[in-house]
């Protein structure tokens, strides 16, 4: 199951990976957006000019916006804590509980808010893991090659072919509890090998340019090369893939959590669908219970999609054109 809502990101980037490369600027030159993206003497007035116009990238951000704000003042504002017994079981949405409360009496929208807080710091931390890992190899692979390259392509291979819900099992029977940052780390570390390969794909593309070889002449060492003269030219692809990863680490997080091998004693939208299913909310119709974490999960993550797309039409000439 993981491996396939994990490879999914490299499909929706196609216009960027299917892309002959981004036209490199000459040495010393202002960079533009980045690769396959929007160039010009503006710079970061084009990414304004065309974003704040573009309807995708402006719904799916501030629909991110309203949930990260609900995420921040929602545990704030709630009337009990997410551990609180209120003596209210299977209570109806009312003035005193405003999403109802569970089987145990625990306070749904507390629940909810904090729910949606681990889900947000989990996708964090596995898509900050996954870009530094992916893109550290990437950049490695691409530039030095020859057997470099080879074993670091196989240690990729070997990473894409271990299963990671069975990897999750055997770690976690090990461990006496697991936290937010387990899941998350281990959640980056397994989702890297489609990054690391994507990077190498354009690093490869880029380091045979004309400004790649006047900085290598200038006397810079490889990473200031691959830091100041390469990387700037992806960074509209980096950029995506970042937030690919964030959307991701979310639902793999949820997904986990649902099976039960998410943090323990920590409220998150999986492992309240978790207890919805194991109690029977579907079928005895408690709604109020399954269908808040269910539709907030898919929002968060809809709401990222469509940012990206928006972006991916903001950087690309040729998708503003259309």
């Amino acid at each position: 199951m993981s491996e396939s809502v994990s490879e999914a990101p490299e499909a929706r980037v196609p216009h960027l990976l299917q892309s002959p490369g981004p036209i490199a600027p000459v040495a010393g030159a202002p960079v533009g957006l980045a690769a396959g993206g929007a160039t010009g003497g503006r710079g970061g007035g084009d990414f304004l000019y065309y974003g704040l116009r573009n309807k995708k990238l402006v719904f799916g951000l501030s629909l991110e916006l309203l949930l990260v704000l609900f995420a921040i003042i929602g545990p704030m504002i709630a009337k009990f804590s997410p551990q609180d017994f209120t003596g209210a079981q299977l209570q109806h949405p009312d003035g005193t509980y405003w999403l109802g409360t569970d089987y145990l009496g625990h306070d749904i929208f507390s629940e909810l808010t904090n729910g949606l807080r681990e889900s947000y710091l989990v996708g964090a931390l596995g898509a900050v893991s996954a870009s530094v890992v992916g893109m550290a190899l990437g950049f490695t692979a691409g530039w030095r090659g020859g057997i470099l390259d080879e074993v670091l392509q196989m240690i990729t291979n070997i990473i894409v072919m271990i299963p990671a819900l069975v990897l999750l099992v055997v770690i976690g029977s090990y461990l006496n509890s697991r936290s937010v940052l387990f899941e998350g780390v281990f959640i980056g570390l397994t989702t890297w090998p489609w990054v690391a390969r994507a990077v190498r794909a354009q690093t490869f593309t880029l380091r045979s340019r004309e400004f790649v070889e006047l900085a290598k002449l200038s006397g810079k060492r490889p990473l200031e090369i691959i830091v100041r003269d390469i990387a700037p030219n992806m960074a509209s692809y980096l950029f995506l893939v970042v937030i690919l990863l964030f959307g991701s680490s979310m639902l793999l997080a949820a997904s986990y959590d649902f099976l039960g091998l998410g943090p323990t004693d920590v409220v998150s939208l999986g492992s309240m669908m978790n207890q919805a299913q194991n109690d029977a909310a579907l079928l005895y119709h408690d709604w109020w219970w399954f269908i808040p974490p269910g539709a907030v999960l898919t929002a968060m993550v809809w709401a990222l999609l469509i940012a990206n797309v928006g972006l991916d039409e903001v950087f690309n000439p040729k998708l503003r054109q259309q």
